[in-house]
């Protein structure tokens, strides 16, 4: 009796053991028969996604990444760009300003133009000027290549003394490639309306699309200015010089330690200064002489005129001519103290 229910436990599980395995292989099986079937449609969506990508690129975008036709993109997988190629494809406009002076004017301004000449630049706008004390000086608009700013400003630190210096550098990165945008899709609207003028055939449908075509050269026109602009000012710089000849250059000078020092640059300064009015002064005379030497001669004429007046009127009164006694004496000529109002009243 024990013996057969063994066997029959056995039986069982051998019987169930098999089913598993068949079942398993019946799993197996059917994954393999559906293969066929996924692999068709993921290159079916990877057909249509390098269409659809194509048809975005024709309008001037980029195809998202992990968009079909592309591998998708990892999770935690970051698409920020280097710090190095987002700033050689950012549009950066560089300016500064300088103020500067030398002794030696024309060998400055004969070195300014050269290294202009040099870095591959030219002058924008140049002029000149004189005054009365004999200094001159000078204003530059420079334009050098974007790559040689840095270049121009130290040299021209070298050639010159710089008393003021500004810079400043504007990203107009995103003006620039929204007028590209704006371009493009102007082109592919010329496109468009020149395709449909061919095939019009109602004249007043003709007359409108000849409007919007002209309407989108126009566009197009402005853009396109815009834009070359724009590379203008990203492929040059721009500098503002302005030189001036002086006769000592400009020194930015420690506070002095002691009372002695500031006592003696005080007293040098004071000279200094003295010896330069006396310098202005002499210029000054030096410039306008000949109206001092008119003005002088119109005294001297006012005078000698005064003269004769007076002898010609002293003749008129029979006599050389006297003031009067009142005036002469004054109007409130005080009295003695001591002396009496009446003469017979004189005390002994």
């Amino acid at each position: 009796m024990k013996r057969g229910l063994a066997l029959f436990l056995a039986a069982l599980l051998t019987a169930l053991t098999l089913t598993a395995c068949g079942g398993g292989g019946g799993y197996s099986g059917g994954s393999a028969s559906s293969a066929p079937a996924d692999s068709e449609s993921q290159t079916a969506y990877d057909d249509s996604g390098d269409e659809w990508k194509a048809e975005v690129r024709e309008f001037g975008f980029d195809a998202p990444a992990g968009a079909a036709g592309g591998s998708p993109a990892e999770p935690g997988a970051t698409t920020e760009e280097p710090r190095e190629d987002r700033l050689a494809s950012a549009k950066m406009v560089y300016t500064a300003s300088i103020q500067a002076e030398t002794q030696d004017y024309d060998a400055c301004t004969a070195a300014l133009e050269d290294l202009v000449d040099r870095l591959g630049g030219y002058l924008e706008y140049a002029s000149s000027d004189s005054y009365g004390d004999g200094s001159r000086s000078a204003s530059y608009t420079v334009r050098v290549p974007a790559k040689e700013f840095r270049g121009f400003l130290k040299t021209v630190g070298e050639i010159s003394h710089v008393t003021s210096q500004d810079q400043n550098a504007e990203n107009i990165s995103e003006r620039y490639y929204d007028t590209e945008s704006r371009l493009e899709t102007q082109k592919t609207k010329m496109e468009r309306l020149q395709a449909l003028l061919s095939k019009a055939e109602n004249m007043e449908d003709i007359i409108d699309l000849e409007n919007a075509i002209s309407e989108t050269e126009y566009q197009i026109e402005q853009l396109t200015g815009s834009l070359r602009h724009y590379d203008s000012l990203v492929d040059f710089a721009t500098i503002d010089v302005r030189l001036r000849e002086v006769l000592r250059l400009t020194t930015v000078e420690e506070a002095p330690p002691t009372f002695g020092s500031r006592l003696g640059n005080a007293f040098t300064d004071g000279l200094r200064g003295f010896g330069d009015f006396l310098q202005d002064v002499a210029v000054y005379l030096a410039y306008n002489w000949t109206w001092m030497v008119l003005l002088a001669l119109i005294v001297l004429a006012a005078v000698k005129a005064s003269k004769r007046a007076q002898a010609r009127r002293a003749e008129r009164f029979g006599g050389p001519f006297q003031e009067p006694k009142a005036k002469r004496d004054g109007f409130f000529k005080r009295k003695k103290k001591d002396e009496p109002k009446n003469p017979d009243d004189k005390q002994p």
